[in-house]
Order: structure tokens, then C-alpha cells, then sequence
């Protein structure tokens, strides 16, 4: 049995909160931004089921994610129902004058064996590339917010 571990970054974005959600909960578009997401494809038959792929390093992973929670303009929770385990949430926060706050937390199963690594490297690794991801997509809605068609 795989023992879960818990990871949590957040950004501030200088637009509002409905875009900063138009913009994430539109998943097709996250390997924008998300460095090791190389593709997501929303199922045409269900919008709460997504294909997910993961690649970087030469490591490949899949799997099929669920939404499990939904609140708009206020967070998109999901959980895998195949492939890699994992699950999390991405939460979004108004603030004053047309900002909001992005909270990305992504939990993922690992053997038992591995979870000495997280302390070691692995925690600050996973959780420096996903801080990466939210500054990419902090960049990626203000270049949004200033071209009209997006």
C-alpha cells in the first residue's frame, strides 16, 4: 500500500478572480503552464472526466482524473479513477481591486518505501516545480488579461 503525500503553492495574480478561474478551468489548456503536464484531453461524453498525461525526465505517467467538487470562482477538486493516484484542489481567492489568490494542493500515492525521499529532496522538488507552474500561470493571465480575446 502506497502512503499519500500532500503538496500546497499558492500565487498571487493581478487579475480578477473570474479569470484567474476562466483560465484554469479550461484544463485542455494547463501544459501552458504546467511543466510536466503534456497534454489533457476533457472526455467529450462526461466534462467532469479528464485524460491526463504527465512526462518529464523520460518518465511517462497516465491517468484518468474524476471532478469531484466544483464551485465556480471558488475551487475545482478532482481525484484520479485510474493511472497514477493522486488528487487535489486548486482554490481561488478574491482579493480587493481586481486580484485573486491561486491554491494549488496535488496529493499523490508513492510506495512506502519512497516517502524518506520526500523529506530529502523529493518534497522540494515536487513542490518548487508546482510554484513554477503557478508563477508561469500568474505570467499567463496577465498577458491574458491584456489581450482582449483571450
Amino acid at each position: 500500500m502506497g502512503e499519500w503525500l500532500d503538496h500546497s503553492v499558492a500565487v498571487d495574480v493581478d487579475v480578477p478572480v473570474e479569470t484567474s478561474w476562466n483560465l484554469w478551468s479550461d484544463l485542455e489548456q494547463m501544459p501552458r503552464w504546467m511543466k510536466w503536464i503534456d497534454s489533457v484531453k476533457v472526455s467529450d461524453a462526461d466534462p467532469e472526466i479528464s485524460e491526463w498525461k504527465l512526462a518529464s525526465r523520460g518518465l511517462e505517467f497516465t491517468w484518468r482524473s474524476k471532478i469531484t467538487n466544483l464551485v465556480t470562482h471558488q475551487i475545482i477538486q478532482w481525484e484520479a479513477i485510474d493511472g497514477l493516484p493522486n488528487r487535489g484542489a486548486i482554490r481561488f481567492y478574491d482579493r480587493k481591486e481586481g486580484q485573486s489568490t491561486v491554491k494549488l494542493t496535488v496529493s499523490y500515492s508513492v510506495p512506502a518505501v519512497i516517502k524518506w525521499m520526500d523529506g530529502l529532496f523529493l518534497g522540494r522538488l515536487v513542490e518548487a516545480t508546482l510554484q513554477d507552474d503557478l508563477n508561469r500561470f500568474r505570467d499567463y493571465a496577465m498577458a491574458a488579461k491584456q489581450s482582449p480575446s483571450t
